[in-house]
């Protein structure tokens, strides 16, 4: 992916719902195999479980074809925007025998066996995936039962410009848990699209966990999560704008 298609190439990859593309770009990023701009659009695009959920949903099903819309439209601009600025951004070669891999989950189970690697560890990671989904609706569930429908309705209407600004932040937590979070409030009716365009966004699965991992690039890691953030920020409250349009 470093030609003039890899942020498109980037952008498409990373709507598959499997984290494992982020860590892989994440990696190919730190050892500057990729520009910067295909990362960010392997980033923008990524949404970890959350479309699964989303078509799991029927409430809800009919937000994933414009979500898949407008997170690659973002991932696709951004990503060729950000490689025209950083044009002259050099890149490395990877050295005789060097290699580098990615799997399924996102973690690093090179040495298991297949079915360590295949079945058991992808199946902890569904229940795991389950168990956040069912924390999320109990204490849904608990808010509703204490505040009452109506006054949660009205603090959630009153505060829906701030939204996009919280459900980014949630956003850029690496880990499933944050994607999970993000839908499962949405489906709920606790978040607004627009809350969770800029939620989706901001959500690069463990990508940052991979980055951060080298310690002497934390500057350039933490304006990248900035960069992300704001371009999460903006596309939360351009869907928002949308939405109202139609309304």
């Amino acid at each position: 992916m470093r030609g003039g298609l890899a942020p498109l190439l980037g952008a498409a990859v990373g709507m598959i719902p499997q984290c494992g593309f982020s860590v892989m770009a994440a990696k190919l990023y730190d050892k500057k195999l990729i520009r910067t701009g295909t990362v960010l659009a392997v980033f923008l695009a990524t949404s970890d479980e959350a479309l699964i959920i989303l078509l799991s949903d029927g409430s809800k099903a009919f937000s994933v074809m414009p979500i898949i819309a407008i997170k690659f439209i973002v991932a696709v601009a951004v990503g060729y925007a950000a490689n025209a600025l950083l044009r002259r951004e050099s890149l490395s070669e990877l050295s005789e025998n060097e290699e580098v891999h990615g799997t399924p989950c996102g973690h690093d189970h090179e040495e298991d066996s297949k079915i360590r690697r295949y079945l058991v560890h992808p199946l902890l990671h569904s229940l795991e995936i389950f168990a956040y989904i069912l924390v999320v609706n109990v204490l849904f569930g608990i808010l509703i039962y204490y505040v009452t429908e109506e006054s949660l309705a009205a603090f959630l209407q009153g505060g829906l410009w701030y939204q996009p600004l919280i459900a980014a932040a949630v956003g850029l937590i690496p880990n499933c848990a944050s994607s999970v979070v993000i839908t499962q409030t949405y489906i709920l009716g606790g978040l607004s699209f627009g809350g969770c365009i800029a939620g989706l966004c901001a959500n690069a699965g463990l990508g940052f966990v991979i980055l951060f991992k080298n310690a002497r690039a934390w500057k350039r890691n933490l304006l990248l999560m900035a960069v992300l953030y704001v371009i999460s920020i903006a596309a939360g409250y351009a869907a928002l704008g949308i939405a109202a349009a139609f309304a």
